[in-house]
């Protein structure tokens, strides 16, 4: 039977109540959502198996955002211990250990992808086990990145179907797939594929509308500011330009606690650590590990009362309602703002935290900035807020989830150049490579 195409193009998506899905070029075959998303008064359950060497920002991302569709998201760590090394330093917290949810029935496995984390994953007799019995079962699943080419491959779950992966693996994923597609994501009966970090959270809509239906992943979609065009390169406004010089590497603070947005630290450390900057986490609370807003657990490398006896050519805050308080109530992160300020050293926040941290503090005088568009009424100067991100002499700030890649990217053109700015958009698939 003749495969039934339907692709979607990108549009502008604005912040409204009822939003719009930014669907970004989702191609679907054989879409099985008729059948697999019928809305249940029970949360849906997802497995998302993580391992030593994971991309972070994929399995964040891909947990994050299917917990704000309410589904039941159990993070799953195929390594020996639930602390599981992703890649770029990122430390994060599974829920369990797989062999501790082989009797749970799940409406969806999701993997990350990171050619090492795969490799663990797709070695992992049990997961593998329990993976071919959802599949058997009729149930949907999905992989980003490596892990189409790396475990659904090898794990025979791709015969016969159209499928998508990293750039430098579609060879190897042709040896496993019936045919292969450069689709951002892409959707053939019950699997979904999906390219790189920088389109896990398109993947990710896409699996919330598999999964339970267009209408949550339409509701789910419009408060991420998502980018609504990717054949762009990523820019920003500034304002008041400045050269930034820092020494190579650049030391970057990088603050985290309970409640910060999770996607957003994930995403600015791990870009960040791509263009080899030195960025220190640290744990505004009294210990490392912290447990952000979509209840991702992540461990900090110190403590920010250590990490405050060190000096920074940057200092970038993340969002989320709950970290941004805890920052706005630290006096040691506050004094750290004000001094990075004085010194017209660099200092940066996203989502929540210009509003609720640099705004109340004075970090915001005569500055033009953005921040997460329900918080724009509390900046005193509203006239930029439209922008995805705003750069106004030594300072940087950003909207959302969705605009923390380019925020990154930002940072790293300001730090170290254009020129690595846009190698790594492409890296990560965020621009068209």
């Amino acid at each position: 039977m003749a495969l039934r195409h339907l692709r979607f193009f990108p549009h502008t998506l604005p912040f409204t109540p009822k939003p719009k899905l930014n669907t970004n070029r989702f191609s679907f075959f054989n879409s099985s959502l008729s059948s697999t998303a019928t809305l249940m008064a029970t949360p849906r359950k997802v497995l998302v198996p993580i391992a030593d060497g994971n991309e972070p920002m994929e399995a964040v991302i891909t947990i994050d955002v299917l917990r704000r569709s309410g589904a039941h998201v159990t993070v799953a760590s195929a390594s020996p211990n639930l602390a599981v090394q992703a890649l770029h330093g990122v430390k994060i917290v599974a829920d369990s250990l797989v062999s501790d949810v082989t009797a749970t029935a799940f409406d969806l496995v999701a993997l990350p992808g990171g050619i090492k984390g795969d490799e663990n994953l797709r070695d992992c007799k049990v997961l593998e086990g329990l993976v071919k019995k959802h599949v058997e079962d009729g149930k949907l699943y999905a992989a980003v990145c490596a892990a189409p080419a790396v475990v659904l491959g090898p794990w025979g779950l791709l015969n016969g179907l159209k499928a998508t992966c990293y750039p430098a693996l579609m060879e190897k994923l042709a040896s496993y797939a019936a045919s292969t597609s450069e689709s951002r994501v892409l959707v053939d009966g019950r699997v979904v594929t999906s390219r790189a970090p920088g389109t896990s959270m398109e993947f990710a809509v896409a699996l919330i509308e598999q999964l339970i239906g267009k209408e949550k992943a339409d509701e789910v979609a419009g408060p991420l500011v998502m980018c609504s065009n990717h054949d762009e390169e990523p820019t920003f406004k500034e304002f008041n330009p400045v050269q930034w010089t820092v020494e190579n590497p650049p030391k970057i603070l990088v603050p985290i606690a309970n409640g910060s947005e999770e996607m957003e630290a994930v995403i600015i450390i791990d870009i960040l650590r791509r263009a080899k900057a030195n960025v220190v986490v640290a744990s505004a609370e009294d210990k490392l590990e912290i447990v952000a807003s979509r209840n991702v657990k992540l461990e900090a490398d110190m403590l920010l009362d250590e990490a405050a006896k060190l000096s920074y050519d940057l200092i970038v805050l993340p969002g989320g309602l709950g970290g941004a308080q805890t920052f706005a109530n630290s006096e040691t992160l506050v004094s750290l703002l004000k001094k990075q300020r004085e010194s017209n050293k660099y200092y940066g926040a996203i989502c929540a935290s210009p509003a609720l941290v640099l705004e109340p503090h004075g970090l915001l005088k005569g500055k033009k900035a953005t921040a997460f568009p329900a918080m724009c009424s509390k900046l005193s100067d509203q006239s930029e807020v439209e922008n995805r991100v705003v750069v106004d002499g030594n300072l940087i700030t950003s909207r959302g989830p969705g605009t923390s890649i380019e925020f990154a990217l930002a940072i790293v053109e300001k730090l170290l150049g254009r020129t690595l700015a846009l190698e790594l958009a492409k890296a990560v698939v965020f621009a068209r490579p």
